[in-house]
């Protein structure tokens, strides 16, 4: 037989109204961990209910993606483009109206001159 220290007995025999104070410890450890549990069950529900919001808010977000590159593709038709720039008057470079890398300089515009700036005498002295 194991020889239970006296302390450690007098704590399994010690009672409280009839029931002994390890049981009561007991009930109380059972009853933190329901709750603990119950408490984690419904973080998990609500981060479920997030990341169920967040995947319907991303494919929304597809769709509407979806949808933003077929206008793109509907704008960028060069038949619409062409006909767009003859309403307002554009249409082809003329052939005759190209330049070649040689006259460049010839139709470049002229560089800016950058004004010197002016020089106010100070008083009681001449420019001189």
């Amino acid at each position: 037989m194991i020889a239970v220290p006296v302390p450690v007995k007098r704590l399994f025999d010690w009672k409280v109204r009839g029931v002994r104070c390890v049981e009561i410890i007991g009930v109380v450890c059972v009853a933190a961990l329901v709750f603990s549990v119950y408490i984690a069950k419904a973080a998990a529900a609500r981060e479920s209910a997030e990341i169920s919001r967040i995947e319907g808010d991303i494919r929304e977000n597809r769709e509407r993606v979806r949808l933003l590159r077929a206008e793109a593709t509907r704008l960028e038709q060069p038949a619409r483009l062409e006909a767009l720039s003859r309403e307002i008057g554009l249409g082809p470079v003329d052939v005759k109206k190209q330049a070649v890398e040689t006259g460049l300089p010839a139709i470049a515009p002229p560089p800016a001159v950058a004004a010197a700036p002016a020089v106010e005498p100070v008083a009681g002295e001449s420019l001189h």
